[in-house]
């Protein structure tokens, strides 16, 4: 099967917490990649994601080390809906 990666920018207000991650991260902006793979016998092209990654730090942290790591699409998304819930 056929694989892309695409690429989105989260951005936290608030320090946050994500599940299999160790403490609260800190606001800023995290690079998220979501990989994809091409769903076969569609007379389109349909994509389904197969897994989404955070890169930590955040952008505007400089350090000699990154990390890539695997974290659940809905928790993230529940992450950010709660940091705009109580940014407002």
């Amino acid at each position: 099967m056929a694989g892309r990666t695409t690429h989105s920018i989260a951005h936290f207000e608030a320090p946050f917490m994500l599940g299999g991650l160790e403490g609260k991260l800190p606001a800023g902006d995290y690079d998220i990649d979501h990989d994809e793979e091409l769903i076969d016998g569609m007379p389109w092209l349909a994509w389904r994601r197969v897994a989404t990654f955070i890169h930590l730090p955040a952008r505007t942290v400089k350090s000699q080390t990154s990390q890539l790591v695997a974290i659940d699409l809905a928790e993230l998304e529940t992450a950010l809906r709660r940091d705009q819930e109580n940014a407002a």
